[in-house]
């Protein structure tokens, strides 16, 4: 485990990190989310093709999440600005109940977009919520994390980090 936390300076006070100094490298990143349903709910929704009142939940998840990765940066303060070589998507049905997002981030510079990945999960998550929330308040929002990361000083594959 790193001891040293990045964005601290040596006062204490939060700072950016800088990369000016870093060469651009290939990176990824795979995050995921998972949304637990009442069991009527997750029927209902399978019966409608997982269209609720508000449209079509799984495409404006993806498009939600999307979004949410290209401006990580304008939600996360010591995230830097980044252009996105890549953004996909997976969502499925892990159980009757168990619906599991993920949200894989590439690109070609300085720093990881471990960060992206986990906010396009989370945001995509966030909208299945509220399409669904007409249908119940019982949605749970369960475990965010991170899964795999590539590229850097850090390789980390489910949870694992390795130098």
């Amino acid at each position: 485990m790193n001891s040293k936390l990045t964005h601290v300076d040596k006062k204490g006070r939060p700072r950016m990190v800088g990369i000016g100094k870093k060469t651009s490298t290939s990176r990824s990143a795979l995050a995921e989310a998972r949304i637990f349903f009442p069991e009527a709910v997750a029927v209902a929704l399978r019966a409608e093709g997982m269209h609720s009142a508000k449209g079509p939940v799984i495409d404006t998840a993806i498009i939600a999440g999307t979004m949410a990765v290209k401006r990580t940066h304008e939600l996360i303060p010591f995230c830097h600005p980044m252009a996105i070589d890549g953004c996909r998507f997976d969502v499925e049905f892990v159980s009757g109940a168990e619906l599991v997002i993920r949200c894989e981030v590439a690109i070609t510079h300085k720093t990881g977009v471990e960060m992206e990945a986990l906010t396009g999960a989370s945001i995509a998550a966030l909208t299945v919520y509220d399409m669904c929330k007409a249908l119940s308040h019982e949605i749970v929002i369960g475990e965010i994390r991170l899964l795999d990361k590539r590229g850097g000083k850090r390789t980390v594959k489910a949870g694992r980090v390795r130098k």
